[in-house]
């Protein structure tokens, strides 16, 4: 079973609507302690930084997840806001901490560009700069879906597996051990991003 976790700010209902597409079991967690039945979890996000990770600990979710994915070891997919909650600390309207399991920090995306707008729209070219389970059967430089201002700015690039073009090279997904996480959304990628999403409902993490 599939728990996306429901703490108020999240794209719930088409991350939902695509797991279900592709057959799996998904249950909606909006307390903590349901984290325990899923077997994996899915950590989307909308919003902000600081209003997100406000939003976590005060439903209590934080010691939660640090005990189903640090302790108890389930995967884990973080989308968009979810992937940046994943970093050390976050810059957004402020400086706050973040669950820091990626040495990273969220900081405002800039483009060499300046006619290039903020936030980052639309559709864009996936760079693979790391192998993952997560692109199986995906070939180079696919087209995925963004909406964002903030990215994940890595200190270990190794976490990094694949970049984005944007006047600079950005970081647009990231993976170790049992955790993977997409600044995009493989829930509005069409084929590729449900083809991302399918390798996740089957995936054994021995790392990424």
């Amino acid at each position: 079973m599939i728990g996306i976790i429901d703490y108020g700010m999240g794209n719930i209902l088409s991350v939902k609507n695509a797991f279900e597409y592709l057959g799996a079991d998904v249950t909606i967690c909006t307390r903590a302690e349901e984290l325990e039945d899923a077997e994996r979890l899915v950590l989307p996000g909308v919003g902000s930084f600081g209003d997100c990770m406000s939003n976590l600990r005060n439903r209590g979710f934080i010691d939660a997840l640090d005990r189903a994915v640090k302790k108890q070891r389930k995967p884990i997919l973080g989308i968009c806001l979810g992937m940046q909650m994943m970093a050390s600390k976050g810059y957004e309207s402020g400086e706050f901490a973040g669950l820091g399991w990626f040495d990273a920090e969220v900081v405002r995306l800039t483009p060499a560009e300046k006619r290039l707008r903020i936030p980052h729209v639309g559709w864009n070219n996936l760079s693979f700069t790391g192998k993952s389970f997560l692109f199986d059967g995906i070939p180079a430089n696919p087209d995925v879906y963004f909406v964002h201002s903030y990215y994940m700015k890595c200190n270990d690039k190794s976490n990094i597996i694949a970049e984005f073009d944007y006047a600079g090279r950005f970081t647009a997904a990231v993976g170790k051990e049992n955790i993977v996480a997409t600044q995009f959304h493989p829930e509005k990628s069409q084929d590729y991003g449900m083809r991302m999403l399918r390798n996740f409902i089957a995936w054994k993490p021995t790392g990424c």
